[in-house]
């Protein structure tokens, strides 16, 4: 990553730095990462064949140090520092790039993609140096044919940011039709440029590669993304006390009465049946597994109402088609994709994701793409596969008979939600326990003395929601609870010191009978109340449960 600004240009790039080097240290310590900066005066790269080019940090590994050293950079303290280290000086920003490549031909390991990140608020490095200009896409185009992808980061300058000076023929084109390439508008604040890193820097992976079958001989191939995952903590490393690397376990099985080392081949697996022990090979094993090859089947299709909220089982993946597999993918997916919308319609199929795992039935659910003012994508097209239950996955509920509420209960409680309703948004919630976890690692491992505070954003707002229902509450307890009565001061249950003591008596009038009944509030009396009611007003019951005696009273004064 290479960058060149100034004051507060200078800071949000270097924040995204840091925010990048956390991430992976978070999601994939085993990433290389880097930081090179050019058009600086001091010069430090491999065999300092690059002038103005500085390698800040070599590809490696993310840690704790290299956070600290970014941290080191920041602020006026680290303005200083950096211009003492390494200065302002020209800019050659093909120098640069050659300079990245021969970071990359160092590596003896075998990289599965390659990124470069170019952080800059300037639309002419060169200022209309034609040789210059020349030797970076040259360079560029070396790079790129070498599989490595160029983004462009750019901030906001005055006067605006020129792509089409330069860096239009540097970028990278768009890996796939769901990627819109360079961006032309530039990041104005530091949200923009943190969502603009976080979309670049981890690479799609598909979950499988299927064929989708929508007749006989008619296969579109795609693949099934996950469009979200849980976060959990990361589990524990168990490491060598003497040495503190990690220990590798191996797993070996010995014959219970000989002792002796059993060879994979040489175990069996058995299951009882009828009373006789079935053994069988692994390979049978696999084989009874086994219910067809992998891939999605076509079955029909279905309206949109059939398809209902207490069908979610699983989360959802998302179907994208790949034009690699089957050539024409791509149209005959669109097409379909489009169909589906116009018709409302959702296609019906049966999904087998890998090999040996049981068959499932998917409602692939029709998705256009949408993009915002910044013609940014926020939702790409495609279908997404919700995952349907079998007859046995849908339990039924015996639900516990409750008194049914009065229209005027039901009233004022809509009121209540009416008031507390807002916009859910799943990004706007982070998981306080986790947030708190890699807060004190953070700590633990870049020596500072207390972790960060965290806002735990899933705590009621009591305030706010007092203000917003005003005398609702009261209004509903009037409604649904008997006179006088107050949950917060109920007094505590004394505890007996001697004997049982005969419980007092409590009577309730007809009157008050009458209007717990109208408000649907009988169910709050106790079972006491209720057998000394029914015998105070002639009723006869057998039964002793609560439900029954409501019912008696219900019967006799309704």
């Amino acid at each position: 990553m290479r960058k060149r600004m100034k004051s507060k240009k200078k800071e949000n790039s270097l924040e995204a730095v840091r925010s990048v080097y956390t991430s992976k240290i978070i999601s994939s310590p085993r990433d290389l990462l880097a930081l090179v900066f050019y058009s600086t005066e001091q010069s430090k790269n491999p065999r300092n064949s690059f002038k103005h080019v500085y390698v800040y940090h070599d590809l490696d590994e993310p840690g704790a140090k290299r956070v600290q050293e970014v941290d080191a950079l920041r602020g006026e303290k680290g303005a200083q520092l950096a211009a003492q280290t390494m200065g302002s000086g020209k800019t050659s920003l093909g120098d640069a790039l050659w300079c990245c490549a021969n970071l990359y031909s160092d590596i003896k390991l075998r990289l599965s993609h390659k990124r470069l990140m170019i952080f800059t608020c300037r639309d002419d490095p060169h200022e209309g140096d034609s040789v210059k200009h020349r030797q970076a896409r040259t360079k560029a185009s070396d790079l790129k044919e070498t599989g490595v992808v160029i983004d462009l980061l750019h901030l906001m300058k005055p006067g605006g940011f020129d792509v089409s000076l330069f860096f239009r023929d540097i970028v990278s084109p768009p890996e796939d039709e769901s990627e819109l390439g360079l961006k032309v508008e530039p990041c104005e604040k530091l949200e923009d440029l943190h969502r603009r890193v976080r979309a670049k820097e981890q690479k799609k992976r598909t979950m499988a590669r299927l064929r989708l079958c929508l007749g006989e001989g008619l296969n579109v191939a795609v693949g099934l993304y996950a469009t979200a995952l849980p976060a959990r903590k990361p589990g524990p490393v168990r490491l060598y006390r003497e040495s503190n690397e990690p220990v590798r376990s191996k797993t070996r099985t010995f014959h219970t009465q000989t002792g002796s080392l059993l060879l994979p081949s040489e175990i069996k697996k058995a299951q009882v049946y009828g009373k006789k022990q079935i053994v069988m090979e692994r390979d049978e094993v696999d084989a009874m597994k086994k219910f067809d090859d992998p891939g999605l089947f076509l079955i029909g299709f279905k309206p949109m109402e059939k398809l209902k909220l207490h069908h979610h089982i699983r989360p959802a993946v998302f179907v994208y088609p790949e034009e690699d597999g089957v050539k024409g993918s791509a149209c005959l997916f669109s097409a379909l994709l489009k169909k589906c919308n116009e018709r409302s319609v959702f296609a019906l199929c049966r999904c087998i994701s890998r090999r040996n795992n049981p068959p499932k039935f998917v409602a692939l659910v029709p998705q256009l793409e949408e993009v915002d003012e910044g013609n940014f994508q926020i939702t790409p097209p495609g279908f997404n596969a919700i995952f349907l239950p079998y007859a046995d996955d849908i339990r039924t509920l015996d639900p516990p008979r409750c008194p049914a509420p009065s229209q005027t209960q039901v009233d004022k409680m809509k009121e209540i939600v009416h008031k507390l309703r807002f916009k859910y948004m799943s990004g706007t919630f982070e998981n306080p326990v986790l947030q708190q976890h890699y807060r004190n690692l953070e700590a633990l491992a870049l020596d500072m003395m207390a972790p960060e505070d965290i806002e735990d954003l899933i705590m009621p707002k009591v305030d706010q929601i007092d203000h917003r229902l005003g005398p609702l509450v009261q209004e509903f307890i009037d409604l649904v609870y008997p006179a006088g009565y107050n949950p917060e001061n109920k007094p505590a249950p004394k505890r007996k010191t001697g004997g049982a003591e005969k419980k007092p008596k409590v009577e309730v009038t007809e009157d008050e009978l009458r209007a717990h009944l109208q408000n649907g509030t009988l169910g709050k009396l106790t079972v006491p109340v209720l057998k000394e009611a029914c015998k105070q007003f002639g009723i006869r019951t057998t039964g002793t449960k609560k439900q029954e005696l409501i019912d008696a009273l219900t019967e006799k004064l309704g």
